[in-house]
């Protein structure tokens, strides 16, 4: 896979990240009826939506360092929560992988000592 299949993944597994978060809080399983305050974690997600979409390097970088805590996240509630949150919860641990996997290669892929070696 090139570079630009892996931004379009990282793309993807982000916009499907956003959407769920906010599923998942507002209407799926909320923490509290009629919907939590935990929706407000979707707002980093949100920051890094255009560099990601844009295919900036830098917003690569951080965003895999970032997708590391909805990881955390989705591992601690798919393990203690139970029911459709603990099944939204694994979902949202494997998006947050992939779109871990896919900042890291697009970031490792477009690095300035790889593209100095193509011109």
């Amino acid at each position: 896979m090139n570079a630009r299949h892996w931004n379009l993944l990282a793309g993807a597994s982000l916009i499907a990240l956003i959407l769920l978060g906010l599923a998942w809080e507002l209407w799926l399983a909320p923490l509290h009826p009629g919907g939590s305050a935990l929706v407000l974690k979707v707002v980093p997600l949100l920051a890094a939506l255009f560099g990601i979409l844009r295919g900036k390097r830098y917003t690569h970088q951080w965003m895999s360092l970032l997708s590391l805590v909805y990881f955390a996240e989705g591992i601690v509630r798919a393990t203690s929560d139970s029911g459709l949150s603990a099944q939204l919860a694994a979902l949202y641990t494997l998006l947050s992988v992939t779109l871990f996997l896919g900042c890291l290669f697009y970031s490792k892929l477009t690095a300035p000592s790889r593209l100095a070696g193509t011109a």
